[in-house]
């Protein structure tokens, strides 16, 4: 394993000469399988450069080059694609009951995955199984293994867990997982991780502007921007489901009162048919949804206000962000499904006149499960590729 801390970044002037290759990577990631020459043409470089820039990341393991199918006359040409035994990144999905990981190469597609229940709920307990799961993946791994990226079920604040909606969790630094290992960790919202993955190759991919919703305990997302999350100051922006959406007296567990969340999960589902509190939100809202599918005209009523609730929300958000499209994950398809007209109505009265005529769409998630480890998969790969990253890795390899 080669890895470099975050507490030694490399200096700016060091960056500053791995920019190009950096580009040109990112040009890879998006769409491999182009020839240097192309690459060269999108990134205006001469074609010398493209050269020593495809050698150079050949020593680093990123990228290989295999021959182009014969157009015809003329020298035959090779295409750059992810190297198969390049270096890869580490993704861990930590949920309150449990966690997912995996590893994920220059394509961001977590493979290698395996899943567990924490032993132990305490900060330090948990930071120490995870760090312990980092390590067996590393070793498992043949190659080199550069970054670990990680999505707590959790509000992320300055990349330390700061408050879990309710669930149990304490604060803890989240980024001691890995850190033993030499690796940069970078931490994310897992509803934040799930959007980027959508921007990036899934049911948002080419927007420019993309809301991603998800609905588990309480409502999760994130704006993306070409594909990036907006974290905010300190990232811990796209908590939605805490706008006041919701009635104005019903107390949230983050503390406020009338969040959207408290209209539209299955504690609020629980409320509504006069049940008490589930100890698991999310199970319950599925029960719901499927006594109101069996014909339960209370559970049915129960799952008709909550979708209205979801959609009212999205028209305010599609108001105030103006997105190309809308991407509806955990129980947002289920929610919009049960009550399909309910739903196009509540939205279609949300909106501005002027974005009646055309709203942007609103389409179901692609990744589901697999969207939180895409994610983190995705922002190690974008630390591991930057000129920071790249040069960090060089100055690893040869020492």
């Amino acid at each position: 394993m080669s890895g470099t801390s975050l507490d030694e970044p490399p200096g700016r002037a060091e960056t500053d000469r791995w920019r190009a290759t950096a580009e040109l990577l990112a040009e890879v990631r998006r769409e491999p399988g182009r020839t240097r020459v192309e690459l060269a043409r999108a990134l205006r470089l001469a074609s010398g450069s493209a050269t020593e820039i495809t050698a150079r990341l050949r020593e680093l393991g990123w990228v290989a080059e295999e021959r182009a199918p014969c157009g015809g006359r003329g020298r035959p040409t090779t295409r750059v694609v992810p190297s198969p035994g390049g270096p890869v990144v580490v993704a861990l999905d930590v949920r309150f009951e449990g966690w997912r990981a995996g590893v994920a190469g220059l394509d961001g597609v977590p493979v290698a995955v395996r899943a567990g229940r924490h032993a132990r709920r305490d900060p330090d307990a948990v930071v120490r199984e995870l760090d312990a799961v980092v390590a067996e993946l590393v070793a498992a791994h043949p190659g080199p293994v550069v970054a670990a990226g990680i999505g707590v079920a959790a509000t992320v604040l300055d990349e330390h867990l700061a408050q879990g909606g309710g669930q149990g969790w304490s604060p803890l630094d989240v980024r001691r997982i890995g850190s033993g290992q030499g690796l940069p960790v970078l931490v994310g919202n897992d509803a934040t991780l799930a959007g980027v993955a959508e921007a990036r190759d899934g049911a948002a991919a080419g927007a420019g502007t993309a809301l991603f919703l998800t609905v588990e305990v309480g409502i999760g997302g994130a704006l993306l921007l070409h594909g990036r999350a907006q974290a905010g100051s300190r990232g811990a922006a796209g908590e939605f489901g805490h706008l006041p959406f919701g009635a104005p007296d019903a107390e949230c567990a983050c503390g406020a009162r009338g969040c959207w969340t408290t209209s539209v999960d299955g504690r609020a589902l629980a409320r509504m048919l006069g049940e008490p509190e589930p100890d698991d939100p999310y199970t319950h809202a599925r029960d719901v949804l499927d006594r109101a599918a069996g014909g339960d005209t209370a559970a049915a009523g129960a799952v008709a206000s909550a979708a209205a609730a979801l959609a009212r929300g999205v028209a305010g958000l599609v108001n105030a962000h103006d997105p190309e499209v809308v991407v509806l994950a955990g129980l947002g398809p289920a929610l919009r499904a049960s009550a399909p007209e309910g739903f196009a109505h509540a939205c279609d009265a949300g909106l501005m006149a002027f974005r009646r005529a055309v709203p942007p769409p609103v389409r179901d998630d692609e990744h589901g499960a697999d969207g939180v480890l895409r994610g983190a998969a995705a922002i190690a790969l974008d630390h591991a590729t930057s000129p920071a990253g790249l040069a960090a890795r060089d100055a690893a390899t040869r020492t």
